[in-house]
């Protein structure tokens, strides 16, 4: 028997198209996304944020409708006092020291020396505010809140319009029947330019979304 020379005979690989290479990449990478697919499937669903990071980002509007009374100093003389306004609690102002509510407020007050709801007198206010809503411990149901306002008040009854810097400080709670309806009850401190001090206990309605 003749030996076989190795050199003789010599293993060719098969040469690949350019085609043949596009389809087992093509295959390759159907293989490879469709086992990424059933791994995220089988993954167990990612928790639920915590509540205070979802109060956090959370954001909500205010309707409010708040009359109540001032006590004018001297003698806390009781007057009228009407408040309709808005406010936008923004999730990024949650721990602002000074507020995480934007409000804008009309107010309406008896500015005669008699009677309670209206004279030939009165003072018209808009003010610009921000509020800070707090946690009450043990409750879920009430809340606090501080107000700073700042606008203008104008006096109507006089020969022309007189219009003042208006300055509030608040203190109240609000109750919530639910995520929608609750009653606010505040007392507030008030001071107008050339004119006396006084404060103001007020109670309202405000429909929240």
């Amino acid at each position: 028997m003749t030996d076989l020379n190795r050199g003789e005979y010599e293993f060719e690989a098969p040469q690949m198209d350019a085609r043949t290479l596009h389809f087992i990449a093509c295959i390759a990478f159907s293989l490879s996304f469709l086992y990424a697919t059933a791994t995220a499937a089988q993954a167990p669903p990612a928790p639920p944020p915590a509540p205070a990071e979802a109060a956090s980002s959370s954001t909500s509007t205010d309707f409010f409708v708040m009359p109540g009374s001032d006590f004018d100093r001297p003698g806390l003389v009781p007057r009228a006092n009407l408040n309709i306004g808005i406010g936008h609690t923004f999730g990024f102002l949650k721990k602002d020291p000074i507020g995480d509510e934007l409000t804008f407020a009309y107010t309406y007050e008896n500015a005669g020396s008699h009677g309670f709801f209206h004279t030939s007198f009165g003072s018209h206010t808009e003010a610009l505010g921000v509020m800070k809503n707090f946690a009450l411990p043990r409750t879920k149901i009430v809340t606090g809140y501080t107000w700073v306002q700042a606008g203008l008040t104008s006096f109507t009854g006089y020969p022309h319009v007189e219009n003042r810097f208006y300055d509030g400080e608040a203190l109240g709670a609000a109750i919530h029947f639910n995520d929608h309806n609750g009653i606010w009850i505040q007392e507030s401190y008030n001071k107008i330019p050339t004119v006396p001090w006084y404060t103001t206990t007020g109670i309202g309605y405000t429909w929240s979304w």
